[in-house]
């Protein structure tokens, strides 16, 4: 639980120093008036902890409220590469008024966790454009996923993107050439252009594009969010994501 603020180490400070033996600072201090100092200081400490505590809290909020700012800014910074690179696929409301995009790794078990939370928000608003980024980062069954999903956009469209997301998304098995040969089947699809496809130039060209986007943004993780102008680094729950939707709209 936070503490209240207790500016009573500053006040400390502040008397000590302005007391008659400190008044030039603690430059000032003989090696016997330092010693004094900080016996004073450290006694101080042990009989009111809970100075530390707000210490902590407020180097905390401080760090938060920079990292916040620092994240604002690379969106803004990225915007064009975030909202409209042409290489992603676009679903959701195409003019909605709050742009959701994700960076995001179909092997990534938090990843899979908000995938029916992403699809019940995007289909309860009604508003919202949503942009799904491949970002394979946690290995070759990582890329295999991201290359047969670009692949697919790249050859068929919107929809049987969406459909090979869908299913890679909740795929249990590792996606060898075998399992993506047949889930290219089972979705209607010839599955040899499919697989050629994904070693081609052009879907590595999208891969290296996100990778690239993502260092320059310092991703590290997946999933990460971007809502309009806020950038959120991990999972975030329905009920969140909501909240900021709502917050975006208002500012």
């Amino acid at each position: 639980m936070r503490l209240p603020r207790l500016p009573l180490l500053a006040a400390l400070l502040t008397c000590t120093l302005a007391a008659p033996s400190f008044a030039g600072g603690i430059e000032s201090m003989t090696e016997a008036e330092r010693a004094a100092f900080r016996a004073e200081v450290k006694a101080y400490l042990i009989e009111n902890p809970e100075v530390l505590v707000e210490a902590m809290n407020t180097l905390q909020d401080r760090q938060a409220q920079s990292e916040q700012a620092s994240d604002k800014q690379l969106v803004t910074d990225h915007k064009a590469d975030l909202f409209d690179d042409q290489a992603s696929w676009v679903g959701g409301n195409p003019d909605g008024d709050i742009t959701v995009v994700e960076f995001m790794d179909y092997r990534c078990g938090y990843c899979r966790k908000a995938y029916q939370e992403v699809e019940d928000l995007v289909k309860a608003d009604g508003n919202i454009r949503l942009v799904l980024k491949e970002y394979p980062i946690l290995g070759d069954d990582s890329v295999a996923s991201a290359r047969f999903a670009i692949a697919v956009l790249q050859l068929h469209g919107n929809d049987a993107y969406k459909k090979a997301h869908d299913a890679l998304i909740t795929l249990r098995g590792a996606p060898d050439a075998e399992t993506l040969a047949r889930l290219a089947t089972d979705l209607g699809l010839e599955a040899k252009p499919v697989l050629d496809r994904m070693a081609s130039n052009e879907v590595s060209a999208v891969i290296a594009a996100n990778q690239e986007l993502g260092s320059k943004m310092a991703i590290s993780g997946t999933p990460t969010f971007v809502i309009d102008s806020q950038m959120l680094r991990g999972y975030v729950p329905l009920d969140g994501m909501q909240q900021i939707v709502a917050s975006e709209r208002k500012s």
